[in-house]
């Protein structure tokens, strides 16, 4: 069951292609949507962060029964899988396209058609992201063939990612859409050639077997652990990027021209060291090469508090190692999380009802950023344009000192929770 799956450049790039399209997206949903619901539709922030915290809640809830449901068809056969994620993938093309395209400019009825929209489009986004995940998982491997299967799927997303920051500047909003939808069907379409992972099989189809409930994940300590550390991490990571172009344009003050080489730096770095983080789990394993990545965040981060207007600069190092840091959060704890699927005996039986709940994880992550931080934001006296001290201090403090104070909580949670237990389990 954990022999190593036969892995090659075209494997990767077959299997690896829907993350592409998936991360496209993700970037101008999380990021782009908020700055420009509030910049040119004049959504004030307070209601626009209570209607993402909402469509996000509603979305992650929903997350562990998508899983569920991945989990029979993945029992019933591969063609079964493929022909949800073509609908899953439909309805995401659609609802990204009017989101960006929205029918009405009126503040109040486009946060009205937004809610339902975003409730569309997130729900499709986890049904296909969860399905593809879970087949990533199902391939096996040991430690190093897992992070390879995870590290194609997140460095085809970084490029995604890539693009999405620059195209929207360079080529357009039309340009930007055209491309989402054009690379989310040749990403499918390179799925239909992946690997087939084993067993597809389960005795009768869409049977009820108390061993596959979507609970399970729950009665693993592993897990419990590993999420604990990766919602605290997530939560640090979902801030910044929430508040980056916020903090980009009003205490920076960087030209426009800017935001595309900043966006693009970082990601492009976090693609360009994947590979570097795979030798370091070579040499460290999963967890430790995790910790040195969270270490150099928080480090980034804190010299991020001294930067003022024009710091244009500085601020593209800042991108830089940050991005480097990225590259350890995408292609080490999905890979961590495909080990502890193995090691409690579910590989093959429970992958979708592991993600769907990894999956709440991370909107709720998302949905705590956008839904805490704008608001608390507004509060103290923050409003996009602001160039008062005392607003751009609560700036500063919400983009640089919070994702901190949680990126070491998390810190901490990993080496008490994972480290030193695997450690002492080692020990004469």
């Amino acid at each position: 069951m954990n022999s190593p799956t036969p892995w090659t450049t075209l494997e990767g790039l077959r299997y690896g292609l829907l993350g592409f399209p998936l991360a496209f997206c993700a970037l101008p949903l999380y990021v782009m949507l908020p700055n420009l619901y509030a910049r040119e539709f004049g959504v004030p922030l307070a209601a626009l962060g209570a209607v993402l915290l909402g469509a996000r809640l509603f979305d992650a809830l929903i997350d562990p029964l998508l899983g569920r449901v991945c989990d029979k068809l993945f029992r019933r056969s591969r063609r079964a899988v493929l022909t949800f994620g073509a609908g899953a993938g439909l309805v995401l093309g659609l609802g990204f396209v009017l989101l960006f395209s929205p029918p009405t400019r009126d503040p109040q009825t486009l946060l009205v058609v937004a809610t339902a929209l975003l409730v569309v489009t997130y729900a499709a986004y986890s049904a296909l992201t969860i399905a593809h995940q879970s087949w990533g998982a199902r391939l096996g491997g040991n430690e190093l063939q897992r992070s390879r299967v995870v590290a194609w799927r997140e460095g085809l997303g970084l490029m995604g990612v890539i693009l999405a920051a620059v195209t929207p500047s360079v080529l357009g909003l039309p340009a930007m859409l055209g491309l989402f939808v054009l690379s989310l069907v040749v990403g499918w379409l390179a799925w239909t050639r992946a690997l087939t992972p084993a067993p597809f099989s389960g005795g009768q189809a869409g049977a009820a077997d108390p061993t596959h409930s979507t609970w399970r994940p729950w009665h693993n300590q592993a897990f419990r652990r590993l999420l604990a550390v990766f919602m605290l991490n997530g939560i640090a990571s979902a801030i910044p990027a929430t508040l980056v172009l916020f903090f980009v344009q009003d205490r920076l003050q960087a030209p426009a021209v800017m935001e595309p080489a900043f966006l693009g730096c970082y990601f492009v770095c976090g693609a360009l060291s994947i590979p570097l983080w795979l030798q370091g789990v070579r040499r460290w394993g999963l967890a430790r090469c995790w910790l040195i990545g969270m270490l150099l965040s928080i480090s980034v981060f804190l010299w991020a508090m001294q930067l003022g207007a024009n710091d244009t600069a500085a601020f593209l190092v800042v991108c830089a190692l940050s991005g480097v840091a990225l590259g350890s959060d995408l292609a080490l704890p999905g890979a961590m999380l495909a080990g502890v699927i193995v090691h409690a005996a579910d590989h093959g039986r429970a992958e979708g009802a592991y993600f769907g709940w990894w999956s709440l994880a991370t909107k709720l992550n998302l949905a705590l950023a956008a839904g805490l931080a704008l608001p608390l934001l507004s509060l103290f006296g923050y409003a996009p344009g602001a160039r008062d001290a005392q607003a751009l201090s609560a700036l500063t403090t919400a983009y640089c000192l919070l994702p901190c104070l949680l990126k070491a909580g998390a810190a901490l949670a990993l080496y008490t929770l994972i480290i030193q237990p695997a450690q002492r389990l080692r020990a004469p």
